[in-house]
């Protein structure tokens, strides 16, 4: 078991400043307040646990991973079924592994880290994660501007505005309690749930062809066979980076703890990680079963190549265009408008969802790495302030423009965003992993299997190494759809750069583990030793 952390940073009674010094327990105001009764059936047990993988499965079907799987759908039919799978199945390990550092160590990741390493290297990480939470951020607030857009007809610079005011929906969420905060987010992925279910029932897809998708070929990572422009590699790489997102990492290992633990008793321990795992499990089978209706979607509710447009605005209008639609049923229902406003809807409830968890994420990250606190309607206002700058910049500079530029421009925006995600991914994952296959952090009773650590070991490398594959495109989009030679010259020049520097601060960050890993174990020796001469 982890050492305890130093005394907490603040005492009752105390008046709290803005900003503080913070080197307490993980999401200090929340943890350990859940009380989970004991002796109780499997399945009321389970409901008692349930409620942080919910949390973390809106990371896996947020808005940035709609037009990757959509526009996968329309260019490569079921292909691509097996990507969201595996990328799934790779998720569910990483977030077992990451609720069992929560719970075992009873630090989460960015404290587990800071503890291990330099506090220069503790600053840089820091800010990388910070700009990935940013990135995702800003797929939010293009998420919910266009569907209060779409819905309610608000111009586009006043929707992205309005964006800022979830700080209020946050700050009334933290007066009703965590419990129901959990509730709110289940809910709320329901509603994302039925809308794609009843749009993709009314479809009729090809069941057999999904079956088949789910299987891998050598094609499904092929470069040879484009189609508007994508491979299915790039494809592949869309989805990749859309799904397996590194701050959930972060979240899971500090809400996995609100959860009352006696931790001097191993059982208890271990009954908590089985039923954490469970929730996470169940909840991103939902998140799977999201990401794959909407690569379906694009497949059988779309006419093959009829969506042009794979932004939100263009899947809006693809839905409302009777022209678009693959049979006369979705046709009949599209002349109402209910399936293009449930998608709006949807959208909506996608981006809310996300402002909860992208809010407690930031709060993580910065107590863990530099010790610092502040109030969480605080932390909102200022990540969503950042955040906003970049597309109030794109909807002003496309405003004289068509419609079909401003689209892009966001759509973008949106995508080229998601950069950051490949550089933050591998210092959530490696860390990860090498602290839950140590029997130092974790004892030998919860300390990862071999074929845990196997597949950790898989996962972590291939991720990483497809994530520089796919660096080179990435930067090149931010020079548009169709970059000149000379640009794409460019952007291998900085993707290369890039890759080194990653490599770079890969080789720092496992140094550093590695020393604090060993200054762990002497310590621990110590304690052992002085208890044994007591």
């Amino acid at each position: 078991m982890e050492l305890q952390l130093s005394e907490k940073s603040s005492t009752p009674n105390r008046k709290h400043k803005l900003i503080e010094y913070a080197n307490g327990p993980s999401l200090e105001e929340i943890n350990g307040t859940i009380e989970v009764p004991k002796n109780m059936s499997f399945w009321k047990t389970l409901f008692a646990y349930s409620g942080p993988g919910a949390l973390v499965a809106v990371g896996y079907m947020d808005p940035g991973n709609w037009s990757t799987s959509i526009t996968g759908g329309q260019n490569f039919q079921y292909m691509l079924m097996s990507v969201i799978l595996i990328s799934s199945l790779i998720a569910m390990l990483l977030q077992y592994m990451a609720a069992k550092l929560g719970i075992v160590s009873q630090m989460d990741l960015a404290q587990a880290i800071r503890a291990r390493t330099s506090k220069s290297l503790g600053i840089v990480l820091w800010i990388l994660t910070e700009f990935a939470i940013m990135a995702t951020d800003i797929a939010e607030v293009i998420g919910a501007a266009i569907a209060l857009y779409l819905l309610f007809g608000i111009p586009l610079i006043i929707a992205v505005f309005i964006t800022v005011f979830d700080v209020l929906v946050l700050l009334l969420l933290t007066k009703i309690g965590f419990r129901k905060i959990e509730a709110i987010v289940v809910c709320l992925i329901l509603v994302i749930l039925f809308v794609f279910v009843y749009q993709v029932a009314l479809s009729n897809p090809d069941w057999g062809g999904v079956v088949k998708g789910l299987v891998p070929t050598a094609a499904t990572f092929s470069t040879s066979h484009s189609v508007a422009g994508m491979t299915p590699l790039s494809g592949s790489l869309g989805i990749i980076g859309a799904t397996v997102m590194p701050h959930n990492l972060y979240l899971h290992s500090a809400i996995s703890q609100t959860r009352k633990i006696d931790h001097s008793d191993e059982e208890d321990v271990a009954r908590t990680v089985k039923f954490a795992a469970w929730d996470s499990n169940i909840q991103l089978t939902f998140a799977f079963v999201v990401n794959s209706l909407l690569l379906i979607m694009g497949v059988a509710v779309f006419k093959s190549g009829a969506v042009k447009d794979p932004s939100f605005f263009g899947l809006y209008e693809a839905l409302s265009n009777t022209s678009m639609l693959s049979n006369g049923i979705l046709i009949s229902v599209a002349k109402s408008g209910v399936l293009s406003a449930l998608f709006a809807i949807a959208l909506l409830a996608s981006g809310q969802n996300s402002t909860i968890t992208g809010t407690l994420t930031g709060q993580v990250i910065m107590e863990g790495f530099v010790h610092m606190r502040m109030p969480l309607w605080l932390r909102r206002l200022v990540t969503r302030l950042i955040s906003v700058i970049p597309v109030l910049i794109c909807v002003m500079l496309t405003s004289g423009k068509s419609a079909i530029d401003e689209h892009t421009a966001l759509n973008n925006l949106m995508n080229n965003s998601q950069v950051f995600l490949a550089f933050a991914l591998p210092f959530s994952m490696l860390p990860l992993l090498m602290m839950t296959d140590s029997s130092v952090e974790m004892g030998n009773r919860f300390k990862n299997s071999l074929w845990v650590k196997g597949l950790g070991w898989l996962s972590v490398i291939g991720l990483t190494v497809l994530n520089m594959i796919g660096l080179p495109d990435a930067i090149a989009g931010f020079f548009g759809d169709n970059p000149t030679a000379a640009q794409t010259s460019l952007s291998n020049i900085i993707a290369y750069v890039l890759i080194v520097a990653i490599l770079a601060l890969l080789a720092w960050t496992i140094f550093d583990l590695y020393r604090g890993n060993k200054r762990y174990a002497a310590k621990l020796a110590e304690h052992a030793k002085a208890g044994a001469n007591a």
